[in-house]
């Protein structure tokens, strides 16, 4: 019976972001890795690896495929109360010890994992999309930069079926990864795990390429959002939590940023969870370092209004949510607050052709 690894090295085509060095070596240009790859061997992720010359990357298949509330991502400024399409791969080009998708993300890393896949064509995924009822079609699960062949493959159809297109990623990018993706992708939610280098060379990386990605994405027009993940004793300290929260102001005021609870998982099963107070503590650090929207989550109903999205104009709340549900909806077609007439940045009902119209009850029963 074949191996994960060896049915995924069938499961391949050419890649397209890679260079040659010299005669011997290649180098990947999917993530912030970049790694050098000798004949036979695979980079930092297991998954993208050189044969005969060349790169080659996972193609034509899903290891995860569901629709779910775009407020799951979390996407709190795009088309609220709609559905996403969430496909995802396998691997990873970092080794979090607390990963909640560890079963895909770490599958050739961890016995442990057992992951499994189905064939798929992106045809197939848009298709399934569409009958669902999305307004999206978005790459999650795993890494999805270090599939990013197969994400633009999907997102070529999804944008012909007017569907908008998003990355849930650690933001561990190239500048060759970004251009590669710009003409095809919408929305790029970020991960920022830690503003210490130390902490990130732990998970398997460094902060570097992050917070170069991260300038880059919202220079690029991509719709950014940013999570960081708070994990007591790890990055919840109050000089860590501003530094994260002054670095995403001084890029933009208006980046909506998501503190979110811990719990134990995977191999971070020692730590305790994350508390609402110590949310509510980073969502105040965030304010005050002139953050306009910060959001608490995975802690539905726990913390105060740090669900909801206020008006950094009048106050008052546009959106509110418990979890991933929308309770009111106050914004304009255009996204404005119809109390003081400010803008709101996002992708909102009115922004475009073919997006969603927003429906409360539509969106209350389809959680």
């Amino acid at each position: 019976m074949a191996t994960l690894a060896e049915v995924l090295a069938a499961n391949v085509r050419e890649a397209e972001l890679w260079e040659r060095l010299d005669d011997r070596r290649i180098r990947c240009l999917a993530c912030g890795h970049r790694c050098p790859i000798f004949e036979g061997q695979p980079g930092v992720c297991k998954v993208r690896f050189h044969r005969d010359g060349k790169l080659w990357a996972p193609w034509g298949y899903v290891a995860g495929a569901h629709c779910d509330p775009i407020e799951k991502k979390p996407f709190f400024h795009v088309l609220p109360g709609s559905l996403a399409f969430s496909f995802g791969m396998l691997g990873c080009d970092l080794h979090c010890s607390y990963c909640q998708n560890w079963i895909t993300s770490q599958a050739l890393r961890d016995p442990e994992a057992g992951s499994s896949l189905w064939r798929a064509t992106p045809e197939q995924l848009v298709r399934q999309a569409v009958a669902l009822g999305a307004d999206s079609v978005v790459s999650t699960y795993n890494e999805p930069l270090i599939t990013a062949e197969w994400a633009v493959a999907v997102f070529k159809e999804a944008r012909a079926a007017g569907l908008l297109t998003g990355f849930v990623s650690n933001g561990n990018a190239t500048p060759e990864v970004l251009d590669y993706l710009r003409p095809w992708l919408d929305l790029f939610k970020v991960d920022l795990k830690s503003f210490r280098d130390r902490r990130y060379r732990e998970l398997g990386g460094r902060l570097a390429p992050i917070l170069d990605s991260l300038q880059r994405i919202h220079r690029m027009g991509f719709w950014l959002e940013v999570v960081t993940l708070v994990v007591p004793g790890f990055n919840d300290s109050d000089a860590e939590l501003r530094d994260i929260a002054a670095f995403l102001a001084g890029i933009s005021p208006d980046i909506p940023w998501h503190v979110t609870a811990f719990h134990p998982d995977y191999k971070m099963t020692g730590v305790q969870a994350t508390p609402p107070e110590t949310l509510m503590r980073a969502a105040r650090i965030g304010r005050e370092c002139g953050l306009n929207y910060v959001y608490a989550g995975n802690l539905p109903g726990r913390v105060g209004n740090l669900e909801d999205t206020l008006c950094p104009g009048c106050g008052r709340a546009l959106i509110r949510r418990v979890g991933y549900r929308i309770l009111e909806y106050r914004l304009t077609q255009d996204g404005r607050c119809p109390d003081c007439g400010r803008a709101v940045p996002g992708r909102w009902p009115g922004s475009g052709p073919g997006r969603a119209v927003f429906h409360p009850a539509a969106a209350r029963a389809a959680l």
